[in-house]
């Protein structure tokens, strides 16, 4: 007898995706595009287990599993959910209230899905598994090799979304340049229905640097949503560019998706609580950094160590960081390499400086986590478009 999948996916694309995957494999399968939908289904489907995605409209995942497990009928049901990588507390809410495993949607494949449910289900019935189908990770899977057909696949997913993705910019730009508070507050809440999607699609698409963005982007949206007071100038401009880079990477994606490399990260500052709180910041968003409090010692790190970010402090003692950036640029392996201040001046002198000193960004104190973790993202990525093929 088949083995019953309920799939719960707001996103239609995905959801199609991994139903037509599901089918393949062998299962019966059910699909529901909201919570409220998916509650009513697993009562007249009666599915073996429930593939889940945590931000769902009308009623949220975590509440849905909260339900299932105040059941006696379903409190075995083995649920698999989908996560944002950068929405930790969400994760923890979902393993409280019952999620067997988790997987970040940012990086996970068909396969990886479909190896998971196997394994839960094996575990659920006692039935040895498949030896093909080891269960995966609870987060950040590796990507496993394509199977026959996946290539194909791809690329017909790769032309939707880039078919698709013209008018969803224009309407994305239109959104991004709301004014006031009440229009860039609904405008905020728009937009995070819109990326929301993206980064299942374009991680199940191969598209691996999109993924990456949008997954911190959408992170950073659903903050902005939930705390209006945090939408400001500074991270409406982080919203922008980020929105700016997406068209440019559909755009150099079209033919051959570029694949991720990693990245170094320099913090200088004299604070250590600031220190911590940016490379806080930049391990959401998988960047390794290395940190240093000194000025001197941060330029003599830059002229024997590449780096292709660097954040700096401005006001910290003997050399502040508008002299360390201006003595970086003289340095020839940094005259493009991107800066960003991290500072409490936000006055219009200290922006000049920032510009004239060779700066290519600021962001003020005190900051959102996500909010760096986008911008460092933003820089890092466009980087590394920007390289020459090896």
């Amino acid at each position: 007898m088949k083995k019953k999948i309920l799939l719960v996916e707001d996103d239609q694309l995905v959801a199609n995706v991994y139903r037509n995957k599901l089918l393949l494999e062998g299962f019966e399968v059910e699909v529901a595009h909201d919570g409220e939908a998916g509650l009513g289904l697993l009562q007249s489907f009666r599915p073996d287990a429930l593939l889940l995605d945590l931000m769902l409209p009308k009623l949220p995942g975590v509440e849905i599993i909260r339900k299932i497990r105040s059941e006696e009928s379903s409190r075995q049901l083995p649920i698999l959910v989908f996560s944002n990588t950068y929405l930790t507390s969400m994760v923890q809410e979902a393993w409280k209230a019952g999620a067997n495993k988790c997987l970040a949607k940012a990086n996970c494949t068909p396969n990886q899905v479909i190896s998971t449910l196997v394994g839960l289900l094996s575990g659920a019935n006692g039935t040895p598994a498949p030896a093909r189908a080891a269960t995966a990770p609870a987060t950040q899977p590796q990507r496993q090799a394509s199977q026959p057909g996946d290539d194909e696949f791809q690329r017909d997913l790769r032309r939707s979304l880039l078919e698709s993705w013209p008018a969803s910019l224009a309407a994305i730009r239109t959104l991004v340049k709301a004014e006031n508070l009440d229009a860039r507050t609904q405008a905020i809440q728009q937009l995070y229905r819109r990326i929301h999607p993206l980064t299942g699609s374009a991680s199940i698409a191969g598209f691996a640097q999109i993924a990456q963005l949008t997954d911190a982007l959408e992170a950073l949206l659903k903050e902005l949503g939930d705390k209006p007071a945090n939408i400001n100038v500074s991270t409406m401009r982080t919203v922008a560019s980020a929105i700016d880079f997406l068209a440019l990477s559909f755009e150099q994606n079209a033919q051959q998706p570029k694949p991720m490399t990693n990245a170094r990260v320099l913090v200088v500052d004299d604070e250590a609580i600031s220190r911590r709180a940016i490379i806080y910041a930049l391990e959401k968003a998988k960047l390794k950094s290395v940190s240093e409090e000194n000025p001197e010692r941060a330029l003599e790190l830059l002229a024997h160590t590449r780096f292709d970010l660097v954040f700096l402090d401005v006001d910290m003692p003997d050399m502040n960081g508008f002299e360390l950036c201006t003595r970086l640029r003289g340095l020839p392996a940094y005259k493009n390499t991107p800066v960003v201040f991290v500072t409490s001046l936000t006055d219009l002198e200290s922006r000049a400086n920032s510009t004239m000193s060779g700066g290519n960004d600021f962001i003020a104190k005190p900051f959102l986590f996500i909010e760096l973790a986008v911008k460092a993202l933003v820089y890092v990525l466009r980087a590394q478009m920007r390289a020459p093929e090896k």
